[in-house]
């Protein structure tokens, strides 16, 4: 449990930094850091961290080796993709090192004119700040880097070494994360504040990205039944793949995870399918020759992403048989972006029980749990790198919606939370 006399310092060292914090959010949501243009964003938060002192490290995915985990990148440039870790460096460490890990990518706004606000003017309307990536999850960025610099500002340092990470392609394939340990980047446990509502995140389902490549006969409309419609055709095995979907979710009543009581459950319908994007056709007047569909389906834990990818394609080519068309003109399946395992942060950590006393020094009450239905970064940690993966952050509402919104007040919460967890589980010292 975090001291009471150190507590009180953070908190005054929180407060008097709020409104510096406030607007370093606003800053960071005015950046449109969509995928591919990350690296004017990442650019300036590695200025940000090298006034604060830390040794910065800027690289891209291209500089790291590949990994059987790293995701397809069909659409986008690994040379383009940039990376950031500011390091702590304690001398003579005598506590237990760290990472603090969020992303900065976010993901299209859709039409400007269905936002109340615009999407990157970082508006603050009656406690809330909105834009895109300020719930999801720049406010998590925040609250890392003025959690630390709360600790500064109390007149400490934390007593091992920290890494501040800042990473992309959390929204498309988690290789952001994968490259910054493939890097070299090591700690005794990692702390990544998604926006959970103070809650720990339990477990999460994986994900696996395809997309659907149709094709057709095309000829004039008033011909119509002497062609085909590749979009009508995509729109079958579309509908088979929900079917796919309900028979998972079915099968996967009695997980041990999503299936039961423990941690919010049991989670209705924990795996979601998703139709994206859709692409097709080339003239009103004929039948369309080709349709794209970019999907997303989840995985539950005890499932492989190889698993899940074969149950895709048996769905696929099952609803193929079925049409006369695709019987002999059988889709493409193609596998990019997520093919991520599910993963389970077990009860019982160290981390985690430092964490939990941290917030209730602070909130006053237990910790709670959740089961994500979405994936997070700490995957990698926790599964391939034997490290805790913590996901714990502020609140707020509307991820990858309209009118995506972070509550400022929670903002501040959680930085003192993190600045208490930081403090009690690296230790600090004058």
């Amino acid at each position: 449990m975090p001291d009471p006399a150190l507590l009180d310092r953070l908190r005054t060292a929180v407060d008097a930094g709020f409104d510096q914090q406030t607007a370093f959010l606003q800053d960071l949501v005015r950046f449109p850091s969509l995928r591919g243009r990350e690296a004017p964003l990442q650019d300036w938060m590695a200025r940000q961290l090298a006034r604060r002192d830390y040794a910065v490290d800027r690289f891209s995915l291209a500089d790291v080796p590949d990994h059987p985990k790293a995701a397809p990148m069909v659409d986008a440039d690994p040379a383009a993709s940039v990376q950031v870790v500011a390091t702590h460096r304690a001398t003579n460490p005598t506590g237990r090192s760290l990472i603090l890990q969020g992303h900065i990518d976010v993901v299209p706004e859709g039409p400007h004119e269905m936002w109340t606000h615009p999407p990157y003017a970082a508006t603050i309307r009656d406690g809330w700040l909105y834009g895109r990536g300020a719930h999801d999850m720049k406010a998590g960025v925040a609250a890392m880097v003025f959690a630390m610099d709360a600790i500064r500002a109390a007149g400490l340092e934390p007593a091992a070494d920290v890494y501040l990470q800042t990473v992309t392609e959390e929204e498309s394939t988690g290789n952001g994360a994968l490259a910054t340990l493939l890097r070299g980047y090591r700690a005794d446990a990692a702390l990544i504040p998604e926006p959970t509502g103070h809650s720990i995140t339990r477990a999460q389902t994986g994900t696996i990205w395809f997309r659907l490549k149709v094709r057709g006969v095309p000829v004039h409309v008033m011909v119509a039944q002497d062609g085909s419609n590749a979009i009508m055709s995509a729109y079958a095995l579309i509908q088979a793949l929900y079917a796919h979907t309900r028979a998972l979710n079915e099968a996967g009543r009695d997980n041990a995870w999503y299936g039961g009581p423990l941690y919010g459950g049991p989670v209705q319908d924990p795996i979601k399918f998703n139709p994206g994007i859709i692409r097709g056709g080339d003239w009103a007047s004929s039948t369309p020759a080709w349709c794209e569909v970019d999907c997303r389906i989840g995985l539950l834990p005890g499932t492989t992403p190889e698993q899940a990818m074969a149950g895709v394609e048996a769905a696929v080519k099952a609803a193929a048989k079925g049409d006369a068309f695709l019987a002999n003109n059988p889709p493409e399946i193609t596998f990019h972006g997520f093919q991520t395992d599910p993963y389970v942060l077990e009860p019982g950590s160290e981390a985690e029980a430092v964490l939990a006393a941290a917030h209730a020094a602070v909130h006053g009450g237990e910790m709670p749990a959740r089961l994500s239905t979405a994936v997070n970064d700490t995957r990698y940690y926790g599964l391939y790198f034997a490290i805790p993966g913590l996901c714990y952050g502020p609140k707020g509402e509307m991820a990858h919606g309209f009118d995506e919104r972070t509550s400022l007040a929670d903002l501040k919460t959680c930085t003192l939370t993190i600045a208490a967890f930081i403090a009690d589980w690296c230790g600090v010292r004058g």
